[in-house]
This record gives C-alpha cells, structure tokens and sequence, in this order.
C-alpha cells in the first residue's frame, strides 16, 4: 500500500477530486493548510503591497494498493498542473500496514 499525500492549489481542488474519482479514488482526506514557497516577491493590489510568501494550499491525503499509485499520481499531476511556479508536490510513502477499526480486517482488502 502507498500513501500519497499533494500539495495542490485551492483553485484547483475540485478539478483533482473529478479526476481522481474517474480513476476511482474515491476516498481520500484533505485539509486546508497554509506554507512558504520558493515565491520570494509579492503583488501590489490597488495600492497595497501583499506577501506571497505564505500560500494557502490544500493538502491530500490518499491511501491506495500498489496497483493505483501510478494511475493516482497521473491524475493528480494532469489536473492540478497550472504550469506556473507553486502547482505543488506530491510526495509518495510506503504504508507497512492498515487496519479496519469496525472489522479488524487488516490488509489492501480495508481500502475496498
């Protein structure tokens, strides 16, 4: 099993969770969360000059056997990808086990 956890644009958030659902992800957790960036210059709106330099993001969390990490991945990066700096990343970790709480199934079989 492979956790996969993105950093993606607000913006672009319902735009992910369509793709991922065509793929059929269809679980996954997500939170607001604010960070810095590589940005290091800010806007100006009418008259006011504003930081850049904390983004607000949406953070991912997915779970999926190791037969969806590509598929996932792929749809992630296909539909968050503006083309401009601070798209995000997405990092991948190895999940050693997962356990259902109501059952006490554990295994790739508590994902279904």
């Amino acid at each position: 099993m492979k956790k996969i956890e993105a950093i993606i644009r607000k913006s672009k958030f319902r735009v992910v969770k369509e793709a991922l659902h065509d793929v059929g992800v269809t679980f996954f957790s997500y939170w607001d969360v604010t960070g810095l960036g590589n940005e290091k210059e800010g806007h100006v709106y009418r008259g006011v000059s504003y930081s850049t330099s904390d983004i607000q993001r949406r953070h991912l969390s997915i779970v999926v056997n190791d037969d969806f990490e590509e598929i996932t991945v792929e749809a992630i990066l296909k539909s968050a990808s503006t083309g401009d700096v601070g798209d995000g990343k997405i990092f991948v970790i190895d999940i050693k086990e997962a356990y259902r709480i109501r059952t006490g199934e554990k295994g790739g079989q508590t994902l279904k």
